[in-house]
């Protein structure tokens, strides 16, 4: 019961702990998440605003998306491999 009393969940607009929500009026970030891992609480705001990626591979995706998606993999493996308290991460999970 705690968890539904931080006030950064309330601010966030999320209904939870590590659940991505988009953000279409914020200027820059498309999405927002309140992450959680073990007793830190950080919020993540992450996503280019405007940018269209195709979320998880699809069959038939172009050779252009599968060098975006590749290409965004290799620049930010790093920081995806941080955990869920990084940008990247959550970038990587909903977006890519």
């Amino acid at each position: 019961m705690a968890s539904k009393k931080d006030p950064r969940l309330a601010r966030a607009g999320v209904s939870g702990f590590n659940k991505p929500k988009r953000t279409p009026s914020h200027k820059t970030k498309s999405h927002e998440v309140v992450a959680k891992s073990g007793d830190k609480v950080k919020t993540i705001r992450f996503g280019q605003q405007g940018v269209k990626t195709a979320g998880k591979p699809k069959e038939g995706e172009s050779a252009r998306q599968k060098a975006r998606r590749k290409s965004f993999k290799a620049r930010h493996g790093k920081n995806i491999a941080k955990g869920n308290m990084s940008a990247a991460y959550w970038a990587n999970k909903v977006k890519w």
